[in-house]
């Protein structure tokens, strides 16, 4: 989409921190952390939210859960680390392109919000 943020970062129109990048997805660090370790994993397909996820393009959401396990390894996050996907106004979501926070480096409470 041509008006998409996400994808004007996946096409390198607007800056950002790259964390990974392959075929199928993009992450990068979040502009206003809230936690020590917070970056964003995005598909590269643009896909509105996880209410738009089908059979046609769950592989790509199965391959970014893949990625976040690699990365929070290779990243140290051996004491755990959350990730959150927005969907929705009323959930919080301000782009409109499926995106995965992770979060990690300090305690997380629950009820989560």
């Amino acid at each position: 989409m041509d008006d998409c943020l996400f994808c004007k970062i996946i096409k390198g129109e607007i800056p950002s921190t790259k964390v990974y990048e392959d075929e199928l997805c993009y992450a990068f660090n979040d502009i206003a952390p809230t936690a020590p370790v917070h970056f964003l994993v995005i598909p590269k397909e643009h896909i509105t939210s996880a209410a738009e996820i089908t059979p046609e393009n769950s592989a790509v959401v199965a391959h970014i859960f893949e990625v976040i396990a690699k990365l929070s390894g290779d990243m140290g996050m051996t004491e755990g680390f959350r990730v959150v996907s927005n969907c929705g106004d009323c959930a919080g979501q301000t782009v409109k392109h499926l995106h995965f926070h992770v979060l990690s480096g300090r305690e997380f409470t629950w009820p989560a919000g």
